[in-house]
């Protein structure tokens, strides 16, 4: 059965057009103004919402296998559509490690088994992410989204020449989580107002800079394509906007959260805990400036959940991480679009183009392509609640915040996987 979405505001980076997406047979078989539609096609309207392409994160962590009390890839998933995701790109921090086609295939056969949307895995970088011996990245190319030691990062930088060197014999992409532990002391929030007033150990931004500095230059004389994962601080911004101007082959993103708070936001609650810690504002304005002229190819919510009682043991005791697949958009609107400071267009680009773009994925809002949508109202108003998400994680530093716009379809392949009621 054909179905069309009629009199939407149809989104698709470049602006906003009203019109109607015909689809059929799982696929966007027309867009246009009043399209002529057989008997018997479902219609929803769509007057006065959005209409975008379904959203794309390429850095999640759904724990399955090996964690399935903090999210499995069901919980994840159905999280990601409640959000208007219908890609996302899920990281190694597994058990066991997806390092060989035997323990990647067991992830594999969990999402082909629970999935509701796309969920593309990672692979490691090194065996169990431990940065002694590069996997075989020939054997593992083609099986996954790209390469990461996501939470450890590369330390050696030979091993990490090695890896990209690898990479650009097979053209597959390396995702860094750029952290230098010999410059971590012990800190677990950012080395700023906020930790010296509270008696905190902090962690100095030089960190992710000091290891994006070395990376940029390795993926400059490699020809490697290099992705920086969930960039904080000033420092980075401008490191990747002068290697792109040189032409090196990298792409980023950043977070809502590091877009819209700082160390300022801080409570003595973990759940403003997450790795990297939120910054100064001086950082959180670069990064809006980033995004805005494309330095920030896109936004990824770093999806991290963890237990409540991993999360309660306040801002030194609790683990690194927070959730966020459900209040990105809503977040990102409420702080960044009614104020004025980032337009609809380039956010709606940071959450589907942009990261499908970086990681050669298909997708967006044209025919031909599959029928993934997201359809929002931008009137909404509501307040986050951690109690309504479908993610078992519920650590949120947007917990109570008012907001405006809600997801309220998301179709993949044409199909409702999330719909409001």
């Amino acid at each position: 059965m054909d179905r069309l979405l009629k009199g939407g505001i149809l989104l698709d980076g470049s602006g906003q057009r009203r019109g109607d997406v015909l689809i059929r047979d799982g696929r966007i078989a027309a867009i246009g103004p009043d399209i002529i539609f057989a008997s018997g096609t479902e219609v929803t309207d769509c007057s006065g919402r959005f209409v975008s392409a379904g959203f794309t994160d390429i850095h999640v962590h759904f724990r399955e296998p090996g964690q399935s009390y903090k999210e499995t890839i069901r919980t994840g998933s159905l999280a990601a559509a409640h959000g208007g995701y219908t890609t996302v790109c899920a990281m190694p921090n597994l058990n066991p490690v997806p390092d060989s086609p035997d323990t990647l295939a067991l992830e594999q056969e969990i999402i082909d088994r629970d999935a509701c949307i796309r969920v593309l895995p990672y692979a490691a970088i090194t065996r169990g992410r431990k940065g002694l011996e590069l996997v075989d990245f020939a054997a593992l190319k083609g099986r996954c989204a790209a390469f990461s030691d996501d939470g450890s990062g590369v330390q050696d930088e030979a091993m990490m020449r090695r890896a990209m060197e690898a990479a650009a014999r097979e053209d597959v992409i390396i995702a860094a989580h750029c952290e230098d532990n010999s410059l971590l002391r012990g800190g677990y929030i950012h080395d700023g107002r906020y930790a010296a007033a509270h008696g905190h150990k902090g962690i100095c931004s030089e960190s992710e800079w000091g290891q994006i500095r070395r990376d940029l230059l390795l993926a400059e004389q490699t020809g490697c394509r290099y992705h920086v994962c969930h960039i904080s601080c000033a420092e980075s911004v401008e490191l990747i906007r002068r290697a792109k101007a040189r032409g090196v082959r990298v792409t980023c993103e950043t977070g809502p959260h590091y877009l819209t708070l700082c160390e300022d936001d801080l409570q003595e609650d973990g759940r403003f805990k997450m790795n990297p810690p939120l910054r100064r504002a001086e950082d959180r304005e670069a990064l809006i400036e980033g995004l805005k002229d494309g330095t920030i190819d896109a936004i990824a919510t770093d999806h991290a959940p963890h237990s409540a009682e991993e999360k309660s043991r306040g801002l030194a005791g609790s683990a690194m991480g927070i959730v966020g697949l459900e209040t990105a958009f809503a977040v990102l609107y409420t702080d960044l679009v009614l104020t004025g400071r980032v337009s609809l267009e380039r956010i709606i680009e940071a959450l589907t183009t942009g990261p499908c773009n970086a990681f050669r994925l298909s997708g967006g809002l044209r025919p031909g392509e599959a029928a993934d949508l997201t359809v929002i109202d931008p009137d909404a108003a509501w307040t986050v609640d951690p109690a309504d998400f479908l993610s078992l994680g519920k650590a949120t530093p947007f917990a109570g915040k008012a907001v405006r716009s809600r997801i309220v379809l998301t179709l993949k392949d044409g199909e409702p996987v999330w719909q409001a009621a």
